[in-house]
């Protein structure tokens, strides 16, 4: 069952996401045409603001989902519907204490933003509906998190697409019947509160118990669990905004708005991919969850390093498909002006490969509920990140701030992976680790390298058959080093297995319908 749960979330997941990163290129193109780069720069700024008020969540979300693996399996529904009345009140808290904080920033915005033509009246109103936007996002959402400890990601994901297509068809209306940005996030907020309120609507028929206005107190021993994962959780919390969420600002403050605008079209892209293949692995964590809870260490080591060799194939495979396909595609999507420098792409590339090798240890990190031990990185990883972003910005431009991220990244693979998850979780060595992790990077450079070589080599010079060119060269060349590679490893061999099975099934399926 656990296997079937994983396979239809991230079925879901990944059809979720390629329609939202598919809608969103259309939608971009047409906002980059219609409002300009300004807008946008505007857009990319606001989000990051939202990013750093979101901290306030602590990681509370997470905790209470980790509490309620048991209950649910145990099916202990007294247990169930205590935790979940203590996140909804959690969360209307957390979005009376978000809309306050938002305000009070508003005073800074024109410190933020710099210098634009958008005027100020127009800066503050747009900056209220992305604020509005957020704690709509709290409002109703709680009962999400009973579909995800019960692996059934894929009702949120349904609910999600459609969310996606209509939200993005009448916002792409917006744009080319009215240009008003206004509009266009008035919107997406009537937008959230219809999915939020949908969810709600499954959950409470999937959960009828969820109804019910008797419950029991929380135990104080999970409450104590729950506040010490939160101290752990909002270090993490406030880390990952540090790290992820500075950017922009640092950029708009240092560099000027209009390269937050530029920078905006590769973030699409990169977070595109990076979110599609982050929510894969979120599709697995319940059912890692579950497996770290009811297996030894060396069964849980085993999924781990099937796991991590598919971990290995998607940030392969996406950052050389970023650094080969990434440039040819943006000159037929919105333009060739809209470019940046080959050091700025090669740097993100690396913190593409970097950032998406961590999905697959932190997955495993946090289903286990290791949030408070390491709860001080995060912090270090904030000063890292803003002092060598700023440090690097002034050596190297643009591409320094993303070098600064870099730096960052690799304090959790140094030290965070290697003693909580490898030491404590699995019981093996810090140099199994790095043997591990070394020889899928080793890999990855020689068939980017091979690949990009051939691209270069190859020309075309009709732009969009360059595009499908370089997009065949990633699909075709790492793929075939990789079989040449790993075609004797056991987690090579393992999938070869299972994809032979699913073709068996589906084969004497087809058969029995006929």
């Amino acid at each position: 069952m656990r296997t079937v749960n994983s396979l239809k979330n991230m079925i879901t997941t990944l059809a979720s996401h390629f329609t939202s990163m598919l809608l969103g290129f259309i939608s971009q193109a047409i906002f980059v045409k219609t409002l300009g780069t300004e807008y946008l720069g505007i857009n990319g700024l606001f989000s990051n603001i939202i990013s750093m008020l979101g901290v306030v969540e602590l990681g509370i979300g997470s905790a209470i989902i980790y509490n309620l693996y048991k209950p649910i399996a145990e099916k202990d529904i007294e247990k169930t519907k205590s935790l979940m009345n203590f996140y909804k009140k959690c969360y209307r808290v957390i979005a009376l204490i978000i809309f306050s904080l938002g305000l009070l920033i508003i005073p800074f915005l024109d410190i933020l933003v710099g210098e634009t033509n958008i005027s100020q009246n127009s800066i503050i109103l747009i900056y209220m509906l992305f604020i509005i936007d957020i704690v709509c996002s709290y409002l109703l959402t709680y009962k999400r998190s009973i579909l995800y400890a019960s692996q059934k990601n894929y009702i949120i994901d349904i609910v999600h697409i459609a969310y996606l297509f209509i939200l993005n068809t009448v916002q792409i209306i917006i744009l080319l019947n009215t240009k008003n940005y206004i509009l266009y996030l008035s919107f997406k907020i009537i937008m959230r509160l219809a999915e939020n309120i949908i969810i709600t609507i499954l959950a409470n028929k999937k959960y009828s118990y969820l109804k019910d206005k008797e419950y029991k107190k929380l135990d104080k021993k999970i409450v104590q669990d729950i506040v010490k994962k939160v101290k752990g959780l909002c270090m993490h919390k406030i880390g990952v905004f540090l790290v992820a969420g500075t950017d922009n600002i640092i950029i708009s403050t240092f560099i000027g708005i209009s390269y937050v605008g530029l920078y905006s079209n590769y973030y699409m892209i990169i977070n595109a991919l990076s979110t599609i293949i982050g929510q894969i692995f979120t599709a697995f964590r319940s059912s890692i969850g579950n497996l770290l809870v009811t297996s030894n260490a060396e069964k849980s080591y085993d999924i781990y390093r099937k796991l991590q060799f598919v971990n290995f194939w998607f940030a392969m495979m996406s950052s050389i498909g970023i650094f080969v396909v990434i440039e040819s595609f943006i000159k037929v999507w919105i333009g060739e002006q809209y470019i940046l420098p080959r050091l700025v792409l090669l740097v993100l590339v690396a913190n593409n490969y970097v950032y998406i090798t961590k999905l697959h240890p932190s997955s495993f990190k946090e289903a286990a509920g290791i949030f408070y031990e390491d709860r001080m990185i995060p912090i270090l990883e904030s000063v890292v990140n803003i002092v060598m972003s700023i440090v690097f910005l002034k050596i190297f431009g643009l591409a320094g701030v993303f070098m600064g991220t870099f730096c960052t990244y690799m304090i959790t693979h140094i030290y965070t992976y290697p003693k909580f998850v490898y030491g404590k979780l699995l019981n093996k060595t810090y140099m199994q680790y790095f043997k591990d992790a070394g020889k899928y990077l080793f890999v990855t450079i020689i068939a980017g390298s091979v690949t990009y070589l051939l691209s270069v080599i190859i020309q075309i010079d009709n732009n969009i058959l360059q595009v499908v060119k370089n997009i065949l060269l990633v699909l075709i060349i790492p793929n075939i080093l990789v079989i040449i590679i790993f075609h004797k490893a056991e987690e090579f061999k393992y999938y070869c297995e299972l994809a032979k099975n699913f073709r068996k099934r589906a084969k004497n399926k087809f058969i029995t319908a006929k």
